[in-house]
């Protein structure tokens, strides 16, 4: 059942007073010390039979979106289908998120800052609603408590729908980002607070959303042609990035060729000493310490991870099983914080090596395929099983293995 109209602009106009506390204590430090006025065009709710005001030049229409409008100095929202949904789908603190987004382009607009490209200002208030839910997580919030491990990575699903299409230039004029810069910003937000935000330039943002480079790629939505493709591809494409850098994790060491065994999950291959790349997926993929080799059910999980997420989805999930063999041949731990944290962002160094593709690779990292990577950190994490290692923190830690290749991991 979809939340009703009167309950989401309850919840908006929650959101909406604890925004404004947030920022009547945190603008004067951004502003040297001039206090923060409130939006001064008052909050509109709309629906399709009653539309927003005008803005500027924009016409009044419905859209099922929220928006700040800097003529009026006013914040709108669908309350008919999109904060209904959202509060449905991902509870009320995606909502207040929304909320705090847009109101962090009102504090754009009072700082000066809206002379900037459009990825920029949006990844920046992306930041400063993640600088309110850091705020709101440190327990100064009255209105929306305690904030979990479990809400922090529900509100991370649902700004994965948020996201831009996959192949949109990050130089379009509606460009907000894809999931992977728009989490990272959030994430930069509750870690760092608005003073990083207030910080954003072109200059000093890691945009990587990128159009498709080709009508083909286009066509394919830059996915393999097949599972099968997928899973051939992308294993030697793991061999050939670990032959090169295991040396650097393990130094005096050679990469010794990692065996990948598919199963039929009716039967899967006998194994003492079983490690799982992520506690979700259970019994469906491990790397078998006593066997040396990776396995994974070929028949349910790989097929539908490649159909329902994409094919970096799988390749995830392989990243992970190559990972725990890092770790175990190193001697590391596999397990605990410390050892899942390190698998995630070992994964994420190799990715890295795809991001504009090697010389040693055939292959490249394609539009969309670091937002699979998310869903698919997302999808198979369960908090309780990784000893409170949330989604939240394994997704920062393979964006650092992204962003800055092996040197970034421990």
């Amino acid at each position: 059942m979809t939340a009703g109209p009167a309950e989401a602009n309850r919840v908006v106009e929650t959101a909406i007073k604890d925004v404004e506390r947030y920022w009547t204590a945190e603008y004067p430090r951004l502003s040297g010390g001039k206090a923060f006025q409130p939006v001064r065009g008052g909050y509109h709710p709309y629906t399709r039979t009653s539309p927003p005001p005008a803005c500027g030049r924009e016409p009044a229409q419905y859209q099922p979106n929220a928006f700040y409008c800097p003529d009026g100095d006013f914040i709108a929202w669908d309350s008919q289908v999109l904060v209904p949904e959202l509060l449905s789908d991902f509870g009320p603190l995606l909502v207040g998120v929304v909320i705090a987004h847009e109101y962090g382009h009102a504090v754009q607009n009072r700082l000066g800052l809206s002379r900037q490209p459009t990825i920029v200002l949006e990844q920046q208030a992306d930041c400063f609603a993640g600088a309110w839910v850091g705020n709101v997580e440190s327990g100064a919030s009255t209105a929306f408590g305690t904030v979990t491990p479990q809400q922090l990575d529900t509100t991370l699903a649902g700004l994965l729908q948020l996201r831009d299409q996959p192949g949109t230039a990050a130089q379009e004029p509606q460009a907000h980002g894809n999931a992977f810069d728009r989490i990272r910003a959030f994430q930069d937000g509750v870690d760092r607070g608005p003073r990083t935000c207030a910080a954003y330039r072109t200059n000093n943002l890691p945009v990587t959303e990128v159009p498709f480079g080709t009508q083909q790629e286009a066509a394919t939505g830059g996915d393999l042609p097949s599972f099968q493709d997928t899973v051939t591809v992308l294993d030697e494409s793991l061999e050939s990035y670990w032959s090169r850098t295991y040396p650097e994790v393990d130094p005096g060491q050679s990469w010794k060729a990692l065996p990948v065994r598919p199963f039929d999950p009716a039967s899967p291959p006998a194994c003492q000493g079983r490690v799982q790349p992520d506690p979700g997926a259970a019994e469906t993929a491990f790397y078998c310490v006593s066997g040396d080799y990776a396995a994974f059910d070929a028949v349910r999980l790989g097929p539908a991870l490649y159909q329902r997420i994409g094919d970096n989805a799988v390749g995830t999930l392989l990243g992970g099983l190559f990972a725990q063999a890092v770790q175990v041949r190193r001697g590391q731990p596999t397990t605990g914080r410390a050892g899942q944290l390190e698998i995630d962002c070992l994964t994420g160094s190799w990715t890295n090596s795809l991001l504009a593709g090697s010389a040693a690779d055939d292959i490249r990292l394609s539009p969309g395929d670091l937002d699979e990577a998310v869903a698919a950190l997302l999808a198979f994490n369960r908090t309780e099983d990784t000893g409170g290692v949330s989604g939240f923190d394994r997704i920062a830690a393979y964006r650092t293995g992204v962003l800055q290749g092996l040197p970034g991991c421990s």
